[in-house]
């Protein structure tokens, strides 16, 4: 196997690393559409709480998710250093707001190992799983998975066809 061929078996890809708390979390960069900072946005009358409301950017009407309170990481303080990544998942912009964007990882599929099992205590499934950068261990969020859930409720994943 020549050099080429060694590239090509441990292709990279990159991740956008980001702070929640003192955990640090990644998400697959090519769904990262831009990163902002916080901004007041309008609530939605018995969303949950993780859901902070809605923001207009550029028409399109936006979601914005506090994934501190999603994933219990402490809590949120909004401020100027307060983060918002908004993403095209599914062909549709939502934002999550997160304490701080650290860096571009690379990682290959060997460095990435499947998240634990944590039984009932704990629902892994939107972890795609954890890699050691540098001195700490980085959570891989399968955000996809998270932002299409039912838990979510933001995509209609269903349409049975009726009208009522």
């Amino acid at each position: 196997m020549n050099t080429a061929e060694q590239t090509i078996s441990h292709e990279q890809n990159e991740y956008l690393s980001f702070v929640l708390s003192d955990e640090h979390y990644a998400l697959d960069i090519t769904s990262v559409k831009e990163i902002r900072g916080y901004e007041p946005v309008t609530k939605i009358a018995n969303a949950p709480p993780f859901i902070k409301g809605v923001l207009n950017l550029r028409g399109d009407i936006v979601p914005i998710i506090d994934l501190r309170i999603k994933f219990n990481v402490g809590e949120p303080v909004y401020n100027e250093f307060t983060i918002v990544i908004m993403l095209n998942v599914l062909d549709r912009i939502v934002g999550i707001v997160v304490d701080g964007v650290s860096d571009v990882i690379r990682l290959t599929d060997d460095e990435v190992r499947p998240p634990p099992e944590f039984g009932v205590a704990f629902d892994s499934q939107y972890l795609h799983g954890l890699a050691s950068v540098g001195e700490h261990m980085v959570i891989l969020v399968n955000i996809e998975s998270l932002i299409s859930s039912e838990e979510l409720g933001l995509f209609d994943s269903h349409n049975d066809g009726g009208d009522k």
